[in-house]
């Protein structure tokens, strides 16, 4: 069977839930931590040098597939911006009891703004659902990739992978 990642050009859930990147939903759930949907094996590493605990290790040779330990992992964000290939998320799956926290990389202007609603899409930029925007960061130190962190409801933590960008007609479906 082909590879959604060559047949639509995004990685398929069951494709992301067996690298060594994607965390257990059992790890999801005890708070905040990377998802680094990276399935492709190519020359790269930022993420393993950006993560101050030493969560993310590509190792040699550095084609390798991003490995994420977990345990180590606190959902800082230092990983998103940094990725060239805008594959790293964090998830908050306790944000609160119905809604989890995606942060995800964000490259458009104009920027959205917190308490913003805007439309969530999946990998393949189909709307998803309504989401609400908790926070915007746009640091020097990201190097022009905003970090955008949404609101979403649980159910949809596992396929909402941004936002629309703003225009006439964003409608969820």
């Amino acid at each position: 069977m082909p590879s959604t990642l060559t047949t639509f050009g995004y990685p398929s859930l069951d494709e992301l839930r067996s690298s060594p990147g994607y965390p257990a939903r059992e790890r999801a759930e005890k708070g905040p931590v990377a998802v680094i949907e990276c399935v492709q094996e190519i020359p790269c590493n930022p993420c393993e040098t950006a993560c101050p605990r030493g969560a993310i290790r590509v190792g040699i040779p550095i084609t390798n597939l991003p490995a994420l330990d977990a345990d180590k992992c606190t959902g800082c964000g230092v990983c998103i911006p940094k990725c060239p290939g805008l594959a790293i998320f964090a998830l908050d799956m306790t944000y609160s009891a119905t809604e989890a926290a995606l942060s995800f990389p964000h490259e458009y202007l104009p920027l959205p703004r917190p308490g913003d609603v805007v439309v969530a899409v999946d990998r393949g930029g189909k709307a998803v659902c309504a989401s609400r925007v908790l926070r915007v960061s746009d640091r020097p130190a990201n190097d022009r990739t905003a970090v955008v962190t949404i609101a979403i409801p649980k159910e949809h933590a596992d396929r909402v992978r941004g936002i629309a960008r703003r225009s006439e007609g964003n409608d969820i479906g």
